[in-house]
């Protein structure tokens, strides 16, 4: 016969055993979702191997201990409203006028982040996003990946969250042959989209989507990612305060530790 006292002890090791389960699954968790890509160029790729979830863990001890360890988030809180689940089936109709200048901003939980868009040198990538803009594709969207080491980006333009969403069309990579690509640079106020280019196999051209990344500092990238605008000069300040609050993995490429929500995108001609 067992005794009351054996058969607390048995439960609370049985418990115990089960908390371990649990956070051990939650940091294997985190090991996917934060790995680091293989290779510099695979920072700025959509879809690539690894996701990255826009949820956090499941509410046990492990995502506590986690929470805990975060920096404090220098953003505020995201307007009400949900991402629209918007897919097309083909790119839009050039309708832009590309002598005009446009202009895009973001305007985020953490600040507005004004886009310069160059209409002349990269007119598919601009009409693209003047169309889905219109549509209300990137409100409430959050931007979700940050580099913090040798590429310095932040992500944004996925509906999903995950590194994995797009407008259902790709559009034509442009403009790869910038007098301001020097050296396999990017300067910082760069804004340019990520794709699924894979320079090994040399496949994958011609595939940005929606996701796009602003360059907060010089980063190496050989000229493969279409550059289509610089950001404002109010725009880094709010770059630099999310970059200053790092990323969750702690290795340099992971999600912001700032909760990046585009409340609302416009695009204004001029």
């Amino acid at each position: 016969m067992v005794s009351n006292e054996q058969r607390r002890r048995q439960l609370a090791r049985e418990k115990f055993a089960r908390q371990q389960e649990r956070r051990e699954a939650a940091r294997r968790r985190a090991r996917m979702r934060n790995a680091v890509i293989a290779g510099a160029l695979a920072v700025v790729v959509a879809g690539a191997a690894v996701s990255y979830a826009a949820g956090a863990f499941d509410g046990d001890e492990a995502a506590k201990d986690d929470a805990a360890a975060q920096p404090k988030d220098p953003c505020k809180k995201a307007a009400p409203g949900a991402v629209k689940p918007l897919s097309f089936k083909k790119e839009p109709a050039l309708a832009i006028d590309k002598s005009a200048k446009y202009r895009m901003n973001l305007a985020t939980t953490c600040g507005d982040i004004g886009l310069d868009l160059d209409a002349a040198k990269a007119p598919h990538t601009v009409n693209s996003f003047n169309f889905l803009v219109n549509k209300g594709y990137l409100d409430h969207t959050k931007c979700h990946r940050l580099t913090t080491g040798g590429i310095y980006v932040l992500q944004c333009g996925d509906p999903e969250g995950t590194g994995e969403g797009g407008p259902g069309y790709s559009i034509p990579d442009e403009n790869l042959k910038d007098k301001r690509l020097k050296d396999n640079v990017y300067p910082a106020g760069t804004v340019a989209m990520a794709n699924q280019y894979d320079a090994g196999k040399k496949k994958g051209r011609n595939t940005g989507g929606s996701q796009f990344f602003l360059v907060y500092q010089d980063s190496q990238l050989p000229p493969d990612y279409t550059p289509f605008g610089t950001i404002s000069d109010s725009g880094m300040k709010v770059l630099k305060k999310i970059a200053a609050a790092g990323e969750s993995s702690g290795r340099g490429d992971g999600a912001p530790n700032a909760t990046v929500v585009v409340d609302k995108a416009t695009v204004t001609k001029s």
